[in-house]
């Protein structure tokens, strides 16, 4: 059903390397390359091991089989059943897992929203997104925090989140982009049907292994007082920060903390990860996710549409994936789409999207 790149004996060579460093004399001198080095060893084990476990639940399920063939029970093939199902499942996971072999698919992510021109009604939307990407976290258990929220009427203008665990960036890298909503407002009196867009970003989290050079006069440094809830502290004293890097235009910004130091650090993590993945798209000369945030959030450019009225259907426009539970999708159930979105990608399925091919959602 899958595939990917996965050699077995490179895999095992990279292990044995990393954990004879951890027998090195210091090894825990440096703490925090220790724990990089010791979550790498556990990656890279939960790369193989799980294949291994499905090639003996075949060899189980192959005599189960044969037993019940030999012993005429009829008995047995409910439990034939329930074991193929379970390694199917598992056996899909670890394939979607496989094609995640990127330089940084491995690592956390930051994921931003911003709400297109509409006034309330798009600032709801890039909420109702967030909160779907939230959901799809706590699914998954990863950690999450807000590092970023400017609040408007009925919604957020935008929202910047950093989701913590292992392949995030590779799972959510292909939700970036234009995303649309079709639906009956809310907001309007009339009862009109409205559309609605919100652009989506995503870009890693680096760790130091990742060199990304920038140069103290390539940076502009605003502080400001932060806006929204966090009381009295928070909304005194010039905790913020904004961070533009001159060569590129780049702003980024953090107000999750009391602290301007360490609102600081998670704002540079953060500029960090947009200029390494701008250099390696500019490097690659495939300028699609970062001229994605020149692109009008606006029609003709989404890579997903959400439609609530006249009928209920989710359908992403670059790999033609669509399904009608709206309402699980909106809850997290995004697994699907990133899934062939990864399948596609890996077969090198041309993808993209058009006017014409959203306009036939409403038709």
């Amino acid at each position: 059903m899958f595939g990917g790149v996965f050699d077995p004996d490179a895999i095992e060579k990279k292990i044995a390397e990393k954990e004879a460093l951890t027998a090195a004399e210091g090894f825990w001198n440096d703490h925090d390359k220790a724990e990089r080095i010791m979550n790498d060893i556990k990656l890279l084990k939960g790369r193989i091991e799980p294949w291994r476990e499905l090639m003996a639940a075949a060899d189980d399920l192959e005599a189960m089989y044969e037993l019940g063939i030999e012993s005429n029970d009829q008995s047995v093939e409910s439990d034939i059943k329930e074991m193929y199902d379970d390694a199917q499942n598992k056996y899909e996971k670890q394939s979607i897992l496989n094609l995640l072999s990127g330089e940084v698919d491995r690592s956390s992510a930051f994921l931003t929203i911003h709400s297109g021109a509409g006034g309330t009604e798009a600032c709801d939307w890039a909420y109702m997104l967030s909160r779907m990407y939230i959901r799809w976290a706590e699914r998954r258990g990863f950690k999450m925090e807000t590092v970023d929220m400017l609040e408007a009427e009925g919604g957020i203008k935008s929202i910047t989140l950093q989701i913590n665990g292992d392949y995030v960036y590779g799972y959510l890298k292909g939700e970036a982009g234009i995303h649309r909503l079709v639906r009956i407002s809310p907001f309007d009196a009339n009862a009109r049907r409205h559309t609605s867009f919100s652009s989506v970003f995503v870009f890693p989290v680096l760790d130091d292994s990742v060199e990304v050079e920038i140069r103290p006069e390539d940076l502009r440094v605003d502080t400001y007082r932060a806006g929204g809830k966090g009381g009295q502290h928070v909304n005194k004293t010039d905790s913020a920060v904004r961070f533009t890097h001159l060569p590129t235009g780049i702003v980024v910004a953090c107000q999750s903390e009391r602290s301007q130091l360490m609102n600081r650090a998670t704002a540079m993590s953060i500029l960090k990860a947009k200029l390494y993945q701008y250099y390696k798209e500019k490097q690659d000369e495939e300028n699609a996710k970062y001229g994605a945030e020149k692109k009008d959030i606006s029609w003709g450019n989404q890579i997903r549409s959400y439609v609530f009225q006249p009928y209920t259907m989710v359908k992403d426009h670059r790999t033609k994936y669509e399904t009608g539970n709206i309402q699980a999708v909106m809850d997290g159930d995004i697994d699907q789409f990133i899934n062939s979105f990864l399948e596609a990608q890996w077969k090198g399925l041309p993808m993209g999207t058009s006017d014409d091919d959203a306009k036939d959602d409403l038709d």
